[in-house]
């Protein structure tokens, strides 16, 4: 794949997160300047309403008062104080007085035309039911144009009271709110203007969120692309303590499980060719063997019994060499199998022993080494497969006898802890230190004369039989003072009498 391949502007994440959060941004400016808007001139409308309704209210506790007190001359001045009111606040002050009262207000107390007057006129047909509501005691605001005043107008009327509590007139209290629109727009600019600058300053945030966001992001798609083509070096770069950090850093543990598996890839084709080169090298020499002694048999080179004899005996054991390789070699793949699986079934090792103690004493007699077993219980059980833990123990005895000289000892000691702990120690040579790490590897063999006969599988099998038992194996050799190969195995608990 290629790791330049471009992508179009409009596709980026870069563009996609600035364009979505840029349209949020105008919506929601749009949205608040249009909410703040409406409530600021409701607001101011209903301030210029409760200013309205104050002042129509105070005009009619004061005509109730002078009505109350019948005096006309001082209400006469109290209008002139109405008229100053008007001129200062831009107002008109009407008053009305109720036809259907008992005793309506004097026709002097009031600064409108009758209200039979206007009842009838087209001018005055908005202002008719505001009255009337104010007649049955309700005060009631309307707002519209209006087309006596030929502007924007908020009209109220409020009732006054006479005696008794009775409705004897209305005021009507009106004021143009033409330079209301005009505070409005200014607003509005100062608004617009208040937005545009928050969105630039917005805008740069934004810039600065979308890259951080779409930048590590970028650096994780290089990064796979790296990684599909094969760099299982390359690294993400990214530190960060967020969910893309951890992304992040997921992505850098992938490159990091592909290198080792490529690693072990590697290795595991090496070993597969060093594998085939060993079985190779193993079949040829008794391969060889045994077709150089067909040949001089078939051309009747050897004639002499005896020697024919001899070489059929060679030829033979040639053969079982082969079989017995071809024999490990099957064992070992079947033990590297994850897929394959012993059956298991309560074993005492203390009889595993005893077993392989007595086939090993014929090899152990003819270099009179004495085998010692010391254990510290009559049971060591353990859940396994009899044959194949009796075959792994018989490759360590077997290497112990092998390796070590005449009239030496060869110690087995069984032990019980929490786990069951096999020791088989010899007297041998020992182990040089540079081949115990490779001892377990299929076809290893050290130099040494005692290892000409073998196929350099028997440990290599011995350990897959301990890992298949869930066990271990340990090796602790110093040369010339004889080596010790300990086994580790979780024991199966039982009640004995």
């Amino acid at each position: 794949m290629n790791k330049d391949n471009k992508v179009r502007i409009y596709n980026r994440l870069f563009f996609k997160l600035y364009r979505n959060y840029a349209l949020m941004l105008i919506i929601t400016a749009a949205l608040i300047g249009f909410i703040f808007m409406w409530l600021y001139q409701k607001m101011t409308m209903d301030n210029i309403v409760a200013e309205l309704r104050s002042q129509a209210k105070a005009v009619s506790e004061e005509t109730t008062n002078y009505i109350e007190d019948d005096n006309e001359k001082e209400y006469l001045e109290y209008l002139e104080y109405i008229s100053s009111l008007e001129e200062v606040n831009d107002w008109d002050i009407w008053t009305y007085s109720n036809p259907k009262a008992t005793v309506p207000m004097d026709e002097s107390m009031l600064t409108g035309d009758a209200y039979e007057d206007i009842i009838d006129a087209p001018e005055y047909k908005e202002y008719v039911p505001i009255i009337n509501s104010a007649f049955e005691g309700k005060s009631k605001n309307v707002e519209r144009f209006d087309n006596i005043y030929e502007n924007n107008t908020i009209t109220l009327g409020y009732p006054v009271l006479g005696e008794n509590g009775e409705v004897v007139g209305a005021v009507l209290v009106i004021q143009e709110v033409n330079e209301q629109p005009e505070i409005v727009s200014s607003s509005l600019g100062l608004i617009v203007i208040s937005i545009i600058v928050s969105l630039g300053i917005s805008f740069g945030i934004v810039i600065i969120f979308a890259t951080e966001l779409s930048l590590p992001i970028s650096r994780m798609r290089v990064t796979a692309l790296e990684l599909a083509g094969g760099n299982y070096q390359s690294k993400t770069g990214v530190k960060r303590n967020d969910e893309i950090g951890d992304l992040a850093k997921t992505v850098d543990i992938l490159s990091e499980k592909l290198l080792e598996n490529d690693i072990e890839r590697k290795k595991l084709d090496q070993m597969r060719l060093d594998f085939f080169a060993n079985v190779s090298h193993e079949l040829r020499t008794p391969i060889t063997v045994i077709r150089a002694y067909t040949e001089t048999l078939v051309d009747g080179m050897v004639q002499d019994k005896e020697k024919v004899g001899q070489y059929y005996n060679r030829m033979l054991s040639e053969c079982k060499s082969m079989e017995r390789l071809v024999g490990d070699l099957l064992i070992l793949s079947k033990m590297q199998n994850p897929d394959f699986a012993i059956e298991k079934e309560p074993v005492n090792l203390q009889q595993v022993f005893d077993d392989i103690i007595r086939s090993a004493g014929a090899i152990a007699d003819k270099k009179d080494i004495t085998i010692e077993v010391k254990k510290d219980s009559p049971y060591s059980m353990i859940l396994g497969d009899y044959d194949r833990l009796r075959q792994m123990f018989m490759v360590i005895l077997d290497n112990a006898i092998k390796f070590s000289e005449e009239n030496k000892t060869v110690h087995i000691n069984l032990s019980k802890t929490d786990k069951i702990k096999v020791s088989i120690k010899d007297e041998g040579i020992g182990i040089e230190p540079s081949d115990i790490a490779n001892i377990f590897e299929k076809f290893y063999k050290s130099n040494l004369r005692q290892n000409a006969s073998g196929t350099g599988l028997g440990l290599a099998i011995a350990k897959q039989i301990a890992i298949k038992h869930e066990g271990t194996i340990e090796v602790n050799s110093i040369p010339g003072d004889g080596s010790e190969f300990v086994f580790t195995f979780n024991p199966l608990n039982m009640e004995y009498e």
